[in-house]
């Protein structure tokens, strides 16, 4: 199950709870799409439990194109991102 919480400041932070995968990960990328073009969306892992292959990927594209800023982000989640950079 994923739940995903939003709150706006001054940056529009997304909270992502609970499982990541292939079945939701467009349901996240329509969420962050959908927010103006040029800013910058957080998306708070702090309680992210488990990702999958799919969610590495999309947590990675969007960082590099700087369109989402990753906060506490488990550390086997970045590491993944970062094998997955290897193979591209």
């Amino acid at each position: 199950m994923l739940k995903i919480h939003r709150t706006r400041d001054r940056t529009v932070v997304f909270t992502v709870s609970g499982q990541l995968g292939s079945e939701n990960v467009n349901e996240l990328c329509q969420l962050v799409d959908a927010e103006p073009a040029g800013s910058v969306v957080v998306l708070d892992l702090t309680d992210l439990v488990l990702a999958d292959r799919d969610a590495v990927r999309f947590l990675r594209d969007y960082e590099t194109r700087g369109r989402v800023a990753l906060r506490n982000c488990p550390a086997y989640v970045r590491a993944w991102m970062v094998g997955e950079n290897d193979r591209s």
